[in-house]
């Protein structure tokens, strides 16, 4: 049986560099040493593992990929990059305006880029599964947007999950350089029914005056495990958009860290997440202001029903350096059933002393008035609480850069939320 030793990290890294290969062998020695998680850590707090990620075997190959959904036809364009079980499967370059390379390929042909994205947005080795992804993954696709150009279309990445009691370590690496502009929007998803562990990453850079902008539609099935880190970090007057929408998996963690570094930086990150039955939906979301003059924006809106929960725990932290910081922070629950759970934890932490900024999270059920105005005006209360759930995601998916992308997710959450109706879950 394949397990996670010095074998499988040859097997991950062969065709490494000498730079990559040290990297590699140096988050080996750190994965044996470092423990599970732990509920006693405050960074997983309400979160209890009920896995080993040694319960899982490293994926040495992809497996047949799952047919196109409906997100990559609205969007009208196809994949420039098809990442399956943390394999390269196929991809294309945009025009002379991006390039999109294999991560295996790019670690040869765009060293100094590469080293770059991890140099400045590398995934800290805070737990092990991001030791883990360093050791045995990387496998995955850099684009990269040269100085002034602009890509109007969004690119879509593909990313897969396939292999029975599998582990898949996929990475996204975006690099927007100066004055550029590009958008890319990253589906992950995995067939329902299968039983694995996925890992994901993304490294975000955005170069001073760039314009930065992800979203990531999380749809994996019902039998997945997903552990996923991201970081972006915005150079002077650049800005950086993260939006994550959370539909699928039997558990989905999400650490996102963002360094607003260069004066006159802006972040906006969006969340919207919807889970049903036992699953467990993780947000950790932490925004460091360093440069003058910054502004960030996150807001984060989910609902859940049956016996699912969701987390929370947000933390805006304004350096000395960060003078002239404006920075909200927002995340609303919807408890649609008795026995769902919503753990909400916003943070500030401010050492400047010339700053606007504020925090808020709230949670609850549906609204029992505006269920009775609803109901006064001719609808049947299970028509008057779906327009009460569709109401309350509308003001965040109006937020979505690419309608193309709302149009579905509406369809997703309101079949969600029908659907516990029809068989009397809510």
């Amino acid at each position: 049986m394949r397990a996670f030793d010095v074998e499988a990290t040859q097997r991950a890294g062969a065709g490494d560099p000498v730079w990559l290969a040290a990297r590699r062998a140096a988050a080996l020695e750190r994965f044996a040493e470092t423990p599970m998680p732990s509920t006693q850590e405050e960074i997983w707090r309400y979160l209890e593992l009920d896995f080993d990620i040694a319960d899982f075997v490293p994926v040495d190959r992809p497996g047949t990929p799952v047919p196109a959904g409906p997100l990559e036809a609205g969007l009208g364009v196809s994949a420039i990059a098809r990442i399956v079980d943390g394999h390269w499967v196929e991809g294309a370059a945009v025009a002379d305006r991006a390039t999109v390379r294999s991560l295996a390929d790019a670690a040869v042909q765009d060293e100094e880029i590469l080293q770059r994205a991890y140099a400045e947005a590398g995934i800290a080795a805070t737990d092990k599964f991001a030791v883990a992804h360093d050791a045995f993954g990387g496998g995955g696709v850099l684009i990269h947007v040269p100085s002034r150009a602009i890509v109007d279309q969004p690119m879509f990445v593909d990313v897969q999950a396939t292999v029975d009691d599998g582990a898949s370590f996929p990475r996204v690496v975006f690099v927007v350089d100066e004055a550029a502009q590009a958008s890319v929007v990253v589906h992950l998803r995995s067939a329902h029914g299968i039983n694995l562990l996925t890992v994901p990453q993304f490294l975000l850079i955005a170069g001073d005056g760039a314009r930065l902008s992800i979203t990531v539609v999380q749809d994996w099935g019902t039998g997945t495990r997903s552990i996923g880190h991201a970081r972006a970090t915005a150079g002077r007057d650049a800005f950086v958009q993260f939006t994550e929408i959370g539909l699928g998996s039997r558990l989905a963690r999400l650490h996102f860290e963002a360094d607003l570094v260069g004066r006159g930086s802006t972040a906006d990150v969006i969340g919207a997440y919807f889970g049903d039955r036992d699953q467990a939906l993780d947000y950790r979301y932490f925004m460091r202001h360093i440069g003058t003059n910054t502004r960030s924006d996150m807001f984060l809106k989910g609902a859940v029903e049956d016996e699912a929960v969701s987390v929370f725990t947000g933390m805006i932290r304004i350096e000395e350096t960060g003078q002239k910081t404006e920075a909200f922070q927002t995340n609303r629950n919807l408890l649609l059933s008795a026995g769902a759970r919503a753990e909400s934890v916003p943070n500030l932490e401010i050492l400047a002393n010339d700053v606007r900024c504020g925090h808020g999270s709230t949670m609850g059920p549906l609204d029992a008035e505006q269920r009775y105005y609803l109901m006064s005006r001719g609808l049947s209360k299970e028509r008057a609480d779906r327009l009460q759930v569709r109401g309350f995601f509308e003001e965040v998916l109006r937020r979505i850069p690419h309608a193309a992308v709302a149009v579905p997710v509406r369809q997703w959450f309101n079949e969600k939320y029908a659907a516990a109706q029809a068989e009397g879950r809510v």
